[in-house]
């Protein structure tokens, strides 16, 4: 799938792209319409592989230096370039979940459906 990705990325020469046609591998059920790509997946390969190092890392920057052999100050310029891409594109938010009551927690734990750590969690 990368290597289909960077080939198509190669093609386009960074330009935009407009999805027009989805197919569900499982079902094959196709969708026609105009999708834009996902946000990430208009950033350049190299950019995509640092972001996922990134989180591999666990956003360690130390790890960063070892694993790519470059400097903090490197390090923390991509990171500040690829946040101001970003940043560029209108996210919508999420829809926070409703809070769970003290006893919905404490009934939870009580069935074993969630540990004692995330019960302390929610009830916080």
């Amino acid at each position: 799938m990368i290597k289909e990705w960077n080939e198509l990325t190669r093609l386009t020469g960074g330009a935009a792209l407009v999805v027009e046609r989805v197919r569900l591998a499982e079902s094959g059920i196709a969708i026609e319409g105009e999708f834009a790509p996902p946000v990430l997946a208009t950033l350049s390969a190299e950019d995509q592989v640092f972001i996922m190092a990134f989180i591999g890392a666990h956003g360690s920057i130390k790890d960063m230096e070892r694993l790519f052999g470059i400097s903090y100050p490197t390090v923390k310029n991509r990171l500040d370039k690829l946040a101001n891409r970003l940043k560029m594109v209108e996210f919508e938010a999420m829809p926070r979940p409703a809070a769970d009551s003290s006893k919905d927690v404490l009934e939870m734990l009580e069935r074993g459906e969630i540990s004692a750590d995330e019960a302390v969690r929610r009830l916080e």
